[in-house]
């Protein structure tokens, strides 16, 4: 008796062979998994938003917005782009959520801002993405010692605009400063 794994049957399979025991003398033993670790090579400390940080964010973007006299969306992602929280203000464009989405993911996805994604690779990257990934102006990633821990993104001002409010969001949490 022998045990045949699921990659085994598709080889057997796409050889055209329905009879498993013609290929016994074929199947190749794989050596067993190492077993599970607490190494520290297997993890890596990880340093992540706080929902105080997250509220906090919100805050002071909005604060900023007030006082612009521009009602603004603001989107707060993880790292891994997540939404964490957002904020729609009264009188901000209500399709601007989808392009502070974006460039919220857009800039914990590069560690950068939005606005850095290279100009020759910007169209092509948006399209590949189905508008995921954004060259606008106003997606800060949030960094905290320098270390990600998501990405923040403003629409419905002009770009100037969204970058002002996003980086007061960054200054609220206490996250590090980011053009």
């Amino acid at each position: 008796m022998f045990l045949v794994s699921a990659c085994s049957l598709l080889w057997f399979a796409a050889a055209g062979e329905n009879n498993v025991e013609s290929y016994q003398d074929k199947v190749v033993t794989l050596p067993p998994l190492p077993p599970l670790s607490t190494n520290e090579q297997f993890y890596e400390p990880t340093v992540r938003l706080h929902h105080s940080g997250v509220l906090a964010m919100l805050a002071g973007a909005v604060k900023q917005a007030e006082d612009m006299e521009q009602p603004q969306v603001v989107v707060v992602v993880d790292a891994s782009g997540e939404v964490l929280g957002e904020i729609r203000m009264t009188g901000s464009k209500f399709l601007s959520r989808k392009s502070a989405l974006a460039k919220a993911r857009t800039a914990a996805s590069i560690n950068n801002s939005s606005h850095n994604v290279p100009a020759h690779v910007a169209s092509e990257l948006s399209a590949a993405t189905q508008g995921a990934i954004t060259s606008l102006m106003g997606g800060l990633p949030v960094r905290v010692e320098g270390i990600l821990v998501g990405g923040v993104g403003v629409g419905s001002g002009h770009g100037f605009q969204d970058l002002v409010v996003a980086q007061a969001a960054l200054a609220a949490a206490g996250a590090d400063r980011v053009e």
